[in-house]
């Protein structure tokens, strides 16, 4: 079998093999999300008319309609679309934390957190952007192959409590998206928006959390345990604790707000009792509106 023949098989066998379930409601999730001409309603070097607009101090004159201003009193310019595909990197906490659900009714947070990964990913790849995965994960392509690839990336979780932000992939002067409790060492993540940063990296940081995390509900004698096992706290009285949980989370969620505006970045703060549709619709505005700041 030739190179070429062996390429093309297996790229069918991928489109043909079954999708991941959340991929499925990550379709219908984003086909909620009226998304416009992503990346490309914007002025520029491209073949396709936008619109009219008059003629600015500093236009060139070969730059007139003359058709156009031969209506009226006024010159106009002919604009045409913007058509260079953006580059988003994406990634999606799999620690062990992200598995947490308060209740049977509630999603854990490393399924909202795929599904609006996934969701954003479809919206990009609509719209004619390029998407990957930060780290090891599929390099940026478009494409719906493309898609089922970082659906199927996702399905795999990661070792430890807490995940570290990757920041291998980042493509210069593009945009990056992370989703995360952003529970763990904080370091990690400066490093990686500090070398976005300097590449001239925009994003967005969406922190996902558990209701049960944002009240701190807890009384009475209660056991804390980490998912993933390292980390274990038993105290008699739970409620004494809430006054300093709530502290530091406000504190943490302050820090990366902070780092996000310090960075050139958007942050939101996500539960998963809360709609998914509003934080996908949050997103795609963040991300649509990186590339024209």
């Amino acid at each position: 079998m030739t190179g070429q023949a062996a390429s093309l098989r297996a790229r069918a066998e991928l489109l043909a093999a079954p999708l991941p379930p959340l991929l499925a409601r990550a379709d219908q999730l984003a086909g909620i999300v009226t998304m416009g001409e992503h990346g490309r309603r914007r002025a520029g070097m491209g073949a396709d008319f936008w619109q009219y607009r008059p003629l600015q101090q500093g236009d060139s004159a070969r730059d007139v309609d003359w058709r156009r201003s031969a209506r009226g009193d006024t010159r106009f310019v002919r604009q045409h679309e913007w058509q260079v595909a953006q580059t988003v990197m994406m990634w999606v906490d799999r620690a062990a934390s992200m598995r947490f659900a308060s209740a049977d009714a509630l999603p854990s947070k490393d399924v909202r957190a795929r599904l609006l990964a996934l969701a954003t990913a479809i919206l990009l790849d609509r719209g004619g952007e390029r998407v990957g995965l930060l780290g090891d994960g599929p390099a940026p392509r478009r494409g719906r192959a493309q898609v089922t690839r970082i659906a199927q990336a996702l399905e795999h979780d990661e070792p430890g409590d807490y995940g570290l932000p990757a920041a291998a992939g980042m493509v210069a002067h593009g945009q990056a998206v992370m989703l995360s409790d952003f529970m763990g060492d904080f370091a990690p993540l400066q490093e990686a928006l500090t070398a976005a940063a300097d590449k001239g990296v925009r994003g967005v940081l969406v922190q996902v959390l558990d209701p049960a995390e944002e009240a701190f509900p807890f009384r009475g004698r209660t056991r804390f345990q980490s998912i993933g096992g390292s980390l274990s706290h038993e105290t008699l009285k739970a409620d004494a604790l809430r006054p300093r949980y709530l502290e530091r989370l406000r504190e943490r969620k302050a820090a990366l707000d902070g780092l996000a505006r310090l960075t050139g970045w958007q942050y939101l703060c996500h539960h998963t009792d809360d709609s998914a549709v509003s934080a996908l619709s949050w997103l795609w505005r963040a991300v649509d509106g990186g590339g024209t700041r």
